[in-house]
């Protein structure tokens, strides 16, 4: 078995949410955290496009995005790109 890069889109439910706050809840409900970077969207929207690693067990992605769902201040979170690492 190996490791999987999750890139995923963090879309925050409003341009008022504090972007660096939302980034520490994820860092803290998201072990394996590896890269942070704001994204502009448009009409003073930005997300935040994150890489997490994760094993390539089966599940594990899905629980990922879930746990990111579940934070207060998150619209949704999609996986856009996974690759092997």
């Amino acid at each position: 078995m190996g490791d999987v890069a999750l890139i995923i889109r963090v879309m925050p439910k409003s341009p008022e949410v504090d972007l660096a706050l939302l980034t520490e809840k994820i860092r803290e409900s998201v072990p394996r955290l590896n890269d942070v970077r704001e994204e502009p969207i448009g009409f003073g929207l930005k997300a935040l496009k994150i890489v997490v690693i994760v094993s390539d067990a089966a599940g594990e992605s899905d629980t990922v995005e879930e746990d990111i769902n579940a934070i207060e201040g998150v619209e949704r979170a999609e996986i856009v790109e996974l690759t092997l690492t």
